[in-house]
C-alpha cells in the first residue's frame, strides 16, 4: 500500500515535537534554579525531587506541592515559581515569541504558524492579543486583592502578594504564598472568593471565546442593536464553552450547598451567606484552579464524586485549564444524544460537528483515562495511602487541578515522579506527546482504500 508524504503533517508533528520539548526545557530549567540555595528560605539546597516537582507543577499550571510554598521558598525562590506559572498558563511558544517581540524581531508567516498550531487553531492569531488579555485581567485582579491584602501585609508585601495570587488564579496554577491553608482564610471573604473566582473562570473559558465575545459587542455597539440576541451571535465553540461552564459552575454549587450544608467538617458551621459563597468557590475551583476554602478531605462522598468530575472535565481550550475540556465533554454528549435519537450527524446549537472533533475528543478521553488508569495502580503499589486519596490526587494531576487530599508531601520518590509524568502529560496533552515521540512525523495512511466492515457495539 502507498504512503505519501503529507507537508502539513510534517509542519504539526514538528510543532507538536517543539511544544513538547519546550515544556521539558523550562521545567528543567525551573529545578535547576529552585535547586539554588538563593531559592530557600533557610538558605540550604533543596533536593531535586522537590525542586522538579514544584517547577513541574508551576508550569503545568497544577498546584500540587511536596513542600509548603509560602515558608520552604525564599523571595526569589517565590519569584521564579511565578515566572514558571505565567509560561505555563500562555504557553511556553506564545512566551518565546512574545521574547522575540520584546527584542525587536518582527513575526513572520512561520512564526505565525507555529502559534496557530500550538493552539490547535484553524486560523492564524495575534499573540499581542494573548498577552493584552492576560495582562490587563491579571492586573484587575491583583488591584482588587490589593484592597485587602495591603491593609493586612502592608505596602510591599501586600502588593507581592495581589500580584502573585492574581496571576497564579488567572493561570490556573492554585499556588499560594499565604501558608498551607490557601485561601481558608478567607472563606467569607466576598472580595477576595468571588475575584479568585473571576480569574478561574475567565482563564478557564479561554482566550478564543474572549475575543469572539468582545467581537460580538462591538459590533452591536456599532449597528446599534442592543436589544438582538447577543448570544446568537458568539461562534458555536464559544456557545457551547460559555453554556458548559456555566451549567458545571451552577450543578456543583447547588450539589455543594446540598450535601455540605449539615457537615462541620466542611461548611456546616458558616452562616448562609458564607456557605453559598463556599459552595460556589469549591465549585469553580476543581476546574482547574487548586485553591481550596474548605478541606477537601472532610468533604461526604457526593461531594467528593462530584469534585473528581468536576477535576476530569476542566476548562476550555485555549485558556489556562487543563482537563478533559468543556467542549470535548459536551460534544461526546451530543454525540450520545444524537444516536439514541437515530440521527446520523452530531448537532449542537443546530450546527452540525465535524466528524474529526468527535474523533478527537474520544482519542483525549480514552487515551487520559488510560494514562490515568495505569497511574493509579502503580500509585497503589509503591504508596500505603487510601484508595480514596490516591484517586484523588492522580486525577488532580493529570487534570492539573492542584487540589490535593493530603497525600503529596508524603509520597516516596516513585509516587513523585508518577505525579510528575502525570502532571506533565495533563498540561502537554495525551495526543501532543503521542504525536510528539511515539508516531512517524512523515508518512500517513489512506484508509480510504481500505475495506470497510462493521463490528458489533453496546
Amino acid at each position: 500500500m502507498k504512503h505519501e508524504s503529507n507537508p502539513r503533517k510534517q509542519r504539526v508533528f514538528g510543532t507538536t515535537r517543539l511544544v513538547a520539548i519546550g515544556f521539558f526545557l523550562v521545567i528543567l530549567t525551573g529545578a535547576f534554579l529552585l535547586t539554588l540555595p538563593i531559592s530557600s528560605a533557610t538558605g540550604q539546597w533543596t533536593n531535586f525531587i522537590d525542586a522538579l516537582f514544584t517547577s513541574t507543577t508551576s508550569v503545568c499550571v497544577t498546584g500540587l506541592v511536596t513542600v509548603t510554598t509560602a515558608t520552604h521558598w525564599s523571595l526569589f525562590g517565590h519569584i521564579i515559581i511565578l515566572l514558571l506559572i505565567q509560561l505555563g498558563g500562555l504557553g511556553v511558544i506564545c512566551c518565546g515569541m512574545a521574547i522575540l517581540m520584546l527584542i525587536g524581531r518582527r513575526m513572520g508567516l512561520k512564526e505565525r504558524m507555529l502559534i496557530k498550531e500550538s493552539y490547535g487553531l484553524a486560523e492564524n492569531i495575534d499573540i499581542r492579543r494573548i498577552l493584552k488579555g492576560t495582562f490587563i485581567i491579571e492586573g484587575i485582579g491583583a488591584i482588587l486583592l490589593s484592597i485587602r491584602f495591603v491593609p493586612v501585609y502592608g505596602v510591599l508585601k501586600g502588593t507581592w502578594y495581589s500580584v502573585f495570587h492574581s496571576v497564579s488564579a488567572f493561570c490556573n496554577a492554585g499556588l499560594d504564598i499565604i501558608g498551607k491553608n490557601s485561601l481558608s482564610d478567607y472563606k467569607t471573604d466576598p472580595l477576595v472568593s468571588l475575584t479568585v473566582c473571576g480569574l478561574i473562570a475567565l482563564g478557564g473559558l479561554g482566550f478564543i471565546v474572549w475575543w469572539d465575545i468582545f467581537r460580538v459587542l462591538k459590533n452591536a455597539v456599532k449597528e446599534k442593536r442592543y436589544k438582538h440576541m447577543l448570544f446568537s451571535r458568539l461562534t458555536l465553540h464559544s456557545k457551547v464553552a460559555i453554556a458548559m461552564t456555566l451549567a458545571l459552575i451552577i450543578i456543583g454549587a447547588v450539589t455543594f450547598y446540598i450535601v455540605e450544608s449539615h457537615n462541620p467538617a466542611t461548611i456546616g458551621n458558616e452562616s448562609i451567606g458564607g456557605k453559598i459563597l463556599m459552595s460556589i468557590f469549591q465549585s469553580i475551583t476543581p476546574r482547574t484552579a487548586g485553591y481550596f476554602t474548605m478541606a477537601q478531605e472532610g468533604m461526604r462522598d457526593t461531594s467528593y464524586i462530584t469534585t473528581v468530575l468536576l477535576m476530569l472535565i476542566g476548562g476550555s481550550p485555549m485558556g489556562t485549564a487543563g482537563g478533559f475540556k468543556t467542549t470535548t465533554i459536551a460534544m461526546i454528549i451530543a454525540c450520545a444524544v444524537s444516536v439514541i435519537k437515530g440521527k446520523r450527524e452530531t448537532e449542537m446549537f443546530k450546527r452540525r460537528v465535524a466528524v474529526e472533533n468527535i474523533r478527537a475528543g474520544i482519542a483525549v478521553i480514552t487515551i487520559s483515562s488510560i494514562v490515568l488508569i495505569g497511574s493509579v495502580i502503580a500509585l497503589t503499589i509503591v504508596e500505603s495511602f487510601s484508595i480514596r486519596a490516591i484517586v484523588f490526587e492522580g486525577v488532580s494531576a493529570i487534570a492539573t487541578v492542584g487540589l490535593g487530599y493530603g497525600m503529596t508531601p508524603y509520597l516516596s520518590v516513585m509516587g513523585k515522579l508518577i505525579l510528575i509524568c502525570l502532571m506533565y502529560i495533563g498540561r502537554i496533552g495525551p495526543i501532543t506527546i503521542a504525536m510528539a515521540f511515539g508516531a512517524k512525523k512523515n508518512k500517513v495512511l489512506d484508509s480510504t482504500k481500505l475495506a470497510e466492515k462493521k463490528i458489533i457495539v453496546g
